[in-house]
């Protein structure tokens, strides 16, 4: 780890960072929530992309506030083997756990059906995520 990160892993408050991280995850669960609901009102590309995008970024944050001493890479690494683990468990048709999906919950946790296009939705979400993090962090260390 190179000496501007470990700084400011240090100027960094922990517990205040999870508090930071638990309301990103909340935020961005209802901004998504928000884009299926309202997706007839919404431009025609960011009714089809911004719920998963907005899922991988929710992802992120989660992780984050999990392991909040770790370092952005392990979110990001553990972030895209989440999104994508559930993406390709997709491809799995068993009918229990198309019983879990037929749900509303585990529609929104597990999906419906594989698409290649989710992947890079899901990719989006979470570099858009790790971008707005590192923006929070340098203005936080800023701040002390």
């Amino acid at each position: 780890m190179n000496t501007g990160q470990h700084q400011m892993k240090e100027s960094i408050n922990p517990p205040i960072m999870k508090i930071g991280y638990l309301f990103a995850v909340i935020l961005t669960i209802i901004f998504g929530l928000a884009s299926r609901k309202f997706s007839p009102l919404l431009p025609i590309f960011v009714a089809e992309n911004a719920g998963d995008a907005l899922w991988a970024m929710m992802v992120y944050f989660g992780f984050r506030f999990l392991l909040v001493r770790k370092s952005l890479l392990t979110a990001i690494f553990l972030s895209f083997l989440f999104s994508y683990g559930i993406e390709f468990s997709q491809m799995y048709q068993a009918e229990w756990i198309n019983q879990l999906r037929g749900t509303q919950l585990g529609s929104l946790i597990l999906g419906k059906g594989f698409l290649i296009v989710d992947l890079i939705r899901y990719a989006i979400g979470i570099i858009v995520a790790t971008v707005m993090d590192k923006m929070a962090l340098s203005a936080r260390k800023l701040k002390s």
